[in-house]
């Protein structure tokens, strides 16, 4: 699969596509608007608003270079090839948003959950709620500056991930890295789905 560049304009609808709804799930500061943002064709739909005194002890609002959050979703779209079209919704962390990622996971046929080694216990009320709305996913480490490195076994352990769930990295900011993401996420999804009946 090969989807456009981000710097090309995004191809017209032309009505006989495929579409499929994917949920861009994980914990605060994961990287999920980025990542819609780096892939998506369209101007992507963000609902950041800034973080201010008042969510002191609520949210992780001391956070190097994080000074706003998603409130609702984000919402970008990308081409993989000329008949698959995927819908990307990006869901809140924090826990207090929870319902609206429930609310997002509608219709969804699968999750790409970012991580951040730094914080991955924070990951884990996510995948939770994930695995509790039956969807498939794959999980991916974003790689931020200075963060540790684990191998694929012990973030395998401590997330005590199914060996059939892929276990990605990626660099959120990086149009490259995010498809190939998304990518892995669909082909893992593909594996899942039953063969045609003859």
């Amino acid at each position: 699969m090969k989807g456009c560049k981000s710097s090309e304009p995004a191809p017209v609808l032309r009505g006989d596509e495929v579409t499929r709804k994917i949920l861009v799930a994980g914990h605060l500061a994961a990287g999920k608007t980025t990542l819609i943002s780096s892939v998506s064709q369209i101007p992507p739909v963000r609902t950041e608003e800034t973080m201010t005194r008042a969510g002191i002890g609520i949210d992780h609002t001391e956070l190097p270079g994080k000074s706003t959050t998603t409130v609702a979703m984000d919402f970008g779209r990308l081409h993989l090839n000329k008949k698959l079209v995927l819908y990307l919704f990006g869901a809140p962390g924090q826990p207090r948003f929870f319902p609206i990622l429930q609310d997002l996971a509608l219709g969804a046929l699968g999750v790409l959950v970012l991580a951040d080694t730094r914080r991955l216990g924070d990951t884990y009320p996510i995948l939770e709620l994930i695995e509790d709305l039956g969807l498939p996913y794959a999980v991916a480490i974003n790689r931020f500056e200075g963060a540790p490195q684990p191998s694929e076994k012990r973030l395998r352990e401590v997330m005590r991930l199914a060996p059939t769930t892929p276990v990605i990295t990626c660099d959120a900011r990086d149009y490259r890295s995010s498809l190939n993401a998304l990518i892995d996420l669909v082909k893992h999804l593909l594996t899942l789905m039953p063969e045609p009946s003859r």
